[in-house]
């Protein structure tokens, strides 16, 4: 009796630790398995990209064509300015003086053109008062000379001599009046073009003090271009007292109201996209922000890229922000995500909680500990999110195979 009785303990015993067993795998299952609700609500099949932010509009710009262009001040780089606010000045301390000397020599050229006029003036009276005086003289002598008739014929000589010689002094003054006008003319002409030069350098150089300060054409804010003068390991961008040369680009000034984000989308998916597309942007030092955009434009050629192995091929696409936050930058690298695809009223997944069973996609509705497989139909993808068919909404998925889990074990 006592042997039933020891058996019966020992029975009762193993069957006990058994069942404690078993519920204790049972809780650490329940509790080692992570788990997601399956929701039901609108859809949104994406394709995600990556790429950074470009201005779709900038103003270059370009230093002015004067030469020994020194550095004198700058607006702040990377402080936004407006529109005609002061840019860039240059040094003009040594085009001031220049322009001093070229009006001083102006204004002695305008002197001496004037002196040269006045002189020409007085010339050319004195010419008409000597020339009016040997006109009368020959018409003295042909009143003289007419009068031979009723002179000795000596004196009639003497008179027609007279007259022939007050010709030959008028014919003299003509030609010396001509001569002096002609002169007179070319001097004039010759002081005339010195004083429009000096008067063109010294419009000359007005011009190039006034464009010793650059104002900046559009809003924005100003990147500078780098300054190589000092070696490429010491290349910082131009600032206050660098030389700079005529004509040169200097600064850009990006429109940050034209913001378009740059990605790359392979060439498996360029042809689920199309433009006007919706997106959501993402920015990389933002993580907080998240931006409503349109697709703008995709490139009509593949670019193949060199960097990976094997090469591989991409469209560029490019996305307006309709909203540009105003901490957003050109060069700022982020991502984007395409919709492709919209399903009403969909339900969805995490995308790790979906599995594969005998080639079929199946998820594991955990239950009181115990999880259930239940084949399913996807509907629609995303990096994050599955959206199917067969699934109540509000139970909860299993986010690791507890087939594989129970393996491990």
């Amino acid at each position: 009796m006592r042997r039933w009785i020891s058996i019966f303990i020992f029975l009762a015993l193993a069957g006990g630790s058994a069942f404690g067993v078993y519920r204790m795998r049972q809780a650490n299952t329940a509790v080692d398995l992570p788990i997601a609700p399956a929701r039901k609500g609108d859809f949104l099949a994406i394709i995600r990209c990556r790429g950074d932010l470009k201005a779709g509009r900038s103003a270059q710009i370009y230093t002015p064509v004067v030469p020994n262009l020194r550095i004198s001040w700058t607006a702040a780089p990377g402080e936004r300015i407006n529109e005609g606010d002061s840019l860039i000045k240059f040094d003009s301390s040594s085009a001031t003086q220049q322009l001093m000397q070229k009006d001083a020599a102006l204004k002695q050229a305008e002197a001496t053109l004037d002196q040269a006029a006045a002189q020409a003036k007085i010339t050319a009276e004195q010419d008409q008062s000597e020339l009016g005086q040997a006109k009368y003289a020959v018409e003295r002598a042909r009143l003289e000379a007419s009068k031979q008739d009723i002179k000795s014929k000596i004196d009639g000589e003497q008179s027609r001599i007279d007259f022939a010689l007050a010709e030959q002094r008028l014919k003299a003054q003509e030609a010396t009046v001509a001569l002096h006008a002609a002169s007179d003319k070319a001097k004039l002409a010759s002081m005339t073009r010195l004083r429009d030069q000096a008067k063109a350098e010294v419009e000359l150089m007005k011009s190039r003090i006034s464009q010793m300060e650059i104002k900046a054409p559009i809003a924005g804010i100003p990147v500078f271009a780098p300054n190589y003068s000092q070696g490429w390991n010491n290349v910082r961008p131009y600032k206050v007292g660098d030389n700079v040369f005529p004509g040169m680009n200097l600064a850009e000034i990006p429109d940050l109201n034209t913001l378009d984000m740059d990605v790359k989308v392979e060439e498996i998916d360029r042809g689920r996209i199309t433009a006007g597309a919706d997106v959501r942007l993402r920015i990389d030092s933002l993580p907080e922000l998240s931006m409503p955009a349109k697709l703008d434009r995709i490139s009509a050629l593949a670019e193949l890229s060199t960097n990976e192995w094997p090469a591989t091929r991409s469209f560029h696409a490019y996305a307006r922000v309709l909203k540009p936050d105003p901490r957003l930058r050109p060069g700022m690298n982020g991502g984007m995500d395409i919709v492709v695809k919209r399903v009403p009223d969909a339900i969805s997944i995490p995308a790790k909680a979906l599995f594969t069973r005998d080639g079929k996609p199946v998820v594991y509705i955990a239950k009181s500990g115990h999880y259930t497989p239940v084949q399913v139909k996807v509907l629609a993808r995303n990096p994050d999110e599955i959206a199917i068919e067969g699934l109540t909404p509000g139970v909860n998925v299993a986010l690791v195979d507890p087939e594989k889990k129970e393996a491990k074990k």
